[in-house]
């Protein structure tokens, strides 16, 4: 079981975010589902710029 978790996780990853896609999709419809994924991927941007130039690092530091 667990190399087959292995081989295909890939796959099984693509597939949860695929499901999550569908199922948001079908409650919110299409704008509200094109707004939250334009949000995620601004805010995953956000996080990974603070992070890399360890702003919030620095900020806690001198707090």
């Amino acid at each position: 079981m667990e190399t087959w978790l292995r081989i295909y996780k890939v796959p099984l990853v693509g597939a949860l975010i695929g499901l999550v896609f569908a199922i948001l999709l079908v409650t919110l419809g299409f704008f509200k589902t094109i707004l939250i994924l334009l949000l995620t991927v601004i805010g995953a941007y956000l996080a990974l710029y603070l992070d890399r130039n360890h702003i919030i690092q620095n900020y806690f530091k001198r707090n």
